[in-house]
């Protein structure tokens, strides 16, 4: 018998301790994409590759925390605390953070005269790449959501 036929719903919980490794795990894994891209970019000196899995670690774990956070709290309160709703957070919130970088602020921003021209490929550009950025957020998403949450 299904949870909805016995009237039960799943509910799940965190606590601190599980939230904070979560957000290690998922700063450490966008770190990796970071290397990743510096690998696919041709760098191959060790200190230029630690330092970038670092760096993008710690960016990470910043706009996970600014950004993620008070979004994934509005949820969490909500109830909406599945793993799909872990991973929604993560695109949409990566899909316009990135979008927005690349569109001087979705067009709100000065922007040079001769871009003008090119301003339907580069939203175009903009949202193409911010989605495959975005395929991987929502699966930092879904892995912080499954280290953090449990069933109560």
């Amino acid at each position: 018998m299904n949870n909805r036929a016995t009237g039960a719903v799943r509910r799940y919980d965190t606590t601190i301790d599980r939230a904070g490794l979560a957000l290690g795990v998922g700063s450490a894994f966008a770190g990796l994409i970071v290397l990743g891209l510096l690998l696919l970019g041709g760098k191959r000196d060790p200190l230029s590759l630690v330092s970038g899995w670092l760096i993008g670690s710690l960016i990470a774990g910043i706009a996970i925390t600014a950004v993620g956070g008070p979004l994934w709290l509005v949820m969490h309160v909500a109830g909406l605390r599945r793993a799909h709703h872990a991973a929604l957070v993560g695109a949409v919130t990566a899909l316009a953070i990135f979008v927005g970088a690349q569109t001087y602020g979705f067009g709100l921003f000065e922007m040079p005269p001769m871009d003008n021209r090119a301003l339907l490929f580069r939203w175009i550009s903009a949202v193409a790449s911010s989605a495959i950025l975005a395929l991987f957020a929502a699966g930092i998403g879904a892995l912080m959501w499954r280290i953090a949450y449990r069933r109560e």
